[in-house]
């Protein structure tokens, strides 16, 4: 046990005082209270962001509880101790070496604590490992990455998109939330940034032999032109240093030394007053944020595109662009024809044949969304000497965050999956780009309990929230947090209040640890419609639940129970529902299928999907059917399929999203959702087939099931 107390020096108080803060914020674990959780993580942060000379103190404590964890094998307690580790190391100035040696040998034993721990513990260590080597380079790429600063050395790109449901943020609360997002941090423009960068590696790179004061003083007299010159000899440094590894250390460390002197010669600083030991504040600055309200499914797809072709060189000028040929003609077939043209073959032409295909430019419509990445593929072709826009490595990454709840998820999951199939058709973009998806859950009514006698009553809609902090508790304790304080922000603008800072400062951290996704796995679902003696099919998919209902024997039902309180005599005949064909697939002991079926009557059906892929193995559906017979049917399965046997139909409702209802409906097959870039064609495998790199290759019979992976701290820790 750590005696806060032991050693008594300068630093015993403010590692005291640390202390109780560390096991403030772990106890929020294990407390059913809501009154301050997210908060004491956030203060505990913010105490050592104005004070860096307190960095030191906490890691010391952290790695005392690290260790103290290894011994009492309490895991729940890794996850928050990693994470605020890695948050606080990332952003720190200068770490004895012998420090960082302790922390090195601390994460080393948290190796063979069991999945997902060790895989957190792993990812600490090689970023630990990288900072012994080069001090500096994890701030450095990450603010590269985060604010897009131009470089030629370290070419990732990061940028964030906050999709947020108008259905939950209309009105003052949308704009309220748009404007603590969108505010502006520590860091107003590019050179700014690019001095925190040069500043805080220097720092951490040359410890007490850099005077922090002299060089403030000397970066805010440099111009425009020289803090460009010294950003780009750091990252040069930095990147090399990382390529060399250990062996490049001393080197990196001289040059760092060199860039510092001249640093202080080329502005005349060279006379401020010796600071040795002291630490300036380069505090990390706030990713860009791009809000928008999501009200049309089509502005993921459109945001995404927009930003691969954005962050594509453009080596076609005004005149190239002359004699080009069509580049959106892909019904014709006269580029291909074109572009395969030697100069030789070009003068056996006619003339006019020529001078038609080159003069078809002005004619171009404008393009549409989906033909963007089309120009991006044909940029590629056409240009194969210059350096390619596209790369097989994905450079880029887009972190999606949606903001909403049951019904936000319900949309994304279409979304994602007819993402997954235009790459399965095309892979465009998934070579140029990483996705990654997290979720802020936020609801415009309180979750309202079901009662045991009403199966197909609304449960709330926050049940993939509540599933996700279940199994991830630092997510609980941070994400579904903030779920009570993002209503309260549209009366805080209001009455005038100062900009929340909380709400920002918890998004970048919940982007900048959240790296171990949770697979919610999706079903597809066929719905066969009549209308007008018509019938139609869509295709659809959930994630949370599909509720289907009889309208007339809803109302009967609701109507008896109200008068549940008269005594009412049995006539020989009474209508407990409709009548349904159930076919489904049992799932044995043995994991084998067994082809069932039954007619039961019911006023309606709900089924869920809310385990993940992660701990349930093999994922299935529970179908319960609600009528006004004293038991219920509750089936668990993979495969169903339900249809009316009367002159009757009923509606579907999507994961409790009315915007997702569908009438006159007489059937319903739903199914896992296969993915797309994995179905296999009767020949073999698709050539379009995507492949995370960190999945096995499918199997050679079957196709992978999709499922949407939402960014957590840990994933699943049952």
């Amino acid at each position: 046990m750590f005696d806060p107390t032991a050693g008594v020096d300068g630093s015993s108080a403010v590692e005291s005082s640390l202390y109780n803060s560390v096991q403030a914020v772990l106890r929020e674990l294990n407390s059913q209270s809501t009154s301050h959780e997210g908060m004491l993580r956030w203060t505990l942060h913010k105490k050592v962001e104005s004070h860096p000379s307190n960095t030191v103190s906490l890691i010391r404590v952290l790695v005392k509880e690290l260790g103290k964890v290894g011994r009492t094998h309490c895991n729940m307690f890794v996850i928050p101790l990693l994470h605020t580790l890695s948050y606080v190391v990332i952003q720190s100035g200068a770490i004895p070496n012998t420090l960082y040696q302790r922390v090195y040998d601390c994460l080393r034993k948290l190796l063979i604590l069991p999945l997902p721990y060790s895989a957190v513990a792993l990812s600490n260590l090689r970023s630990i490992k990288m900072e012994m080597t080069t001090p500096g380079a994890l701030y450095q790429r990450r603010v590269i990455a985060e604010q897009n600063l131009k470089n030629e050395h370290f070419t990732l790109r990061e940028k964030v998109f906050v999709l947020a449901d108008p259905a939950v943020f209309s009105g003052p609360l949308g704009a309220a939330v748009r404007a603590d997002l969108q505010m502006a941090g520590p860091f107003t423009d590019t050179l700014t940034q690019e001095k925190a960068v040069v500043l805080h590696t220097l720092q951490t790179g040359l410890g007490t032999a850099c005077q922090s004061s002299a060089l403030v003083q000397a970066l805010q007299a440099l111009g425009e032109h020289a803090v460009q010159k010294y950003f780009q000899e750091v990252v040069v440094a930095v990147e090399q240093s990382i390529e060399h590894g250990a062996v490049g250390h001393v080197g990196y460390l001289n040059r760092l030394q060199h860039i510092y002197r001249d640093i202080l010669t080329a502005s005349k600083g060279g006379t401020a007053q010796v600071d040795h030991g002291s630490v300036c504040s380069a505090a990390m600055p706030t990713p860009e944020i791009n809000f928008l309200l999501w009200h049309n499914e089509e502005d993921l797809w459109n945001a995404l595109t927009n930003f691969a072709l954005g962050s594509c060189p453009n080596p076609v000028t005004d005149k190239e662009e002359d004699k080009r040929d069509s580049v959106l003609s892909v019904d014709s077939g006269i580029e291909k024809d074109l572009k395969d043209l030697e100069l030789d073959d070009k003068e056996q032409l006619p003339a006019r044949n020529l001078a038609t295909a080159f003069t078809r430019r002005p004619a171009l419509k404008s393009m549409k969304p989906a033909d963007k990445l089309t120009l991006m593929r044909e940029k590629m072709e056409a240009y194969p000497s210059s350096s390619p826009p596209l790369k097989e490595e994905r450079g880029l990454t887009a972190r999606v965050v949606v903001m909403g709840d049951d019904r936000a998820l319900g949309r994304l999951t279409k979304v994602y999956r007819s993402i997954r199939e235009r790459e399965s058709k095309h892979l465009i973009l998934t070579k140029k780009l990483n996705l990654q998806l997290y979720y802020i859950p936020v609801t415009d009514a309180a979750p309202s309990l079901s009662s045991p006698g009403s199966p197909c009553q609304d449960e709330g809609k926050l049940s993939l929230a509540s599933l996700l902090g279940r199994v991830d508790p630092w997510y609980d304790s941070n994400i579904n947090s903030l779920g009570a304080v993002i209503p309260k922000l549209a009366e805080m603008h209001s009455n005038h209040s100062k900009p929340n800072l909380f709400l920002l400062d918890t998004l970048s951290y919940y982007l900048r640890c959240g790296m171990q996704p949770v697979n919610l796995p999706f079903y597809s679902v066929k719905i066969t419609r009549s209308s007008y003696n018509v019938s139609s099919t869509v295709e659809e998919v959930f994630v949370s639940r599909l509720q289907a209902d009889f309208p007339e024997f809803r109302q009967l039902k609701e109507k008896l129970l109200k008068e549940s309180s008269v005594r009412r005599k049995r006539k020989t005949v009474q209508v407990f529902g409709a009548v349904v064909s159930v076919s489904y697939k049992k799932i044995s002991l043995s994991r084998r299928f067994v082809v069932r079926g039954m007619a039961p009557t019911t006023c309606g059906v709900v089924i869920t999907a809310e385990s993940p892929t992660d701990i349930a193995g093999q994922n299935y559906l529970t179908v319960s059917f609600d009528s006004m017979n004293p038991r219920y049917y509750t089936i668990q399965t993979q495969n169903i399929s339900i249809r009316t046997l009367e002159q009757r139909t009923f509606t579907v409702c999507l994961d409790k999203d009315s915007r997702r209802t569908y009438n006159d409906v007489q059937r319903i097959d739903i199914s896992p959702c296969l993915d797309p870039g994995y179905s296999l064609q009767s020949s073999g495998k698709s050539k379009f087939a995507v492949r995370n790199e960190q999945e096995p290759a499918p199997s050679k019979y079957g196709n992978r099931v999709l499922s949407l992976p939402i960014n957590t701290f840990s994933g699943v820790t049952l």
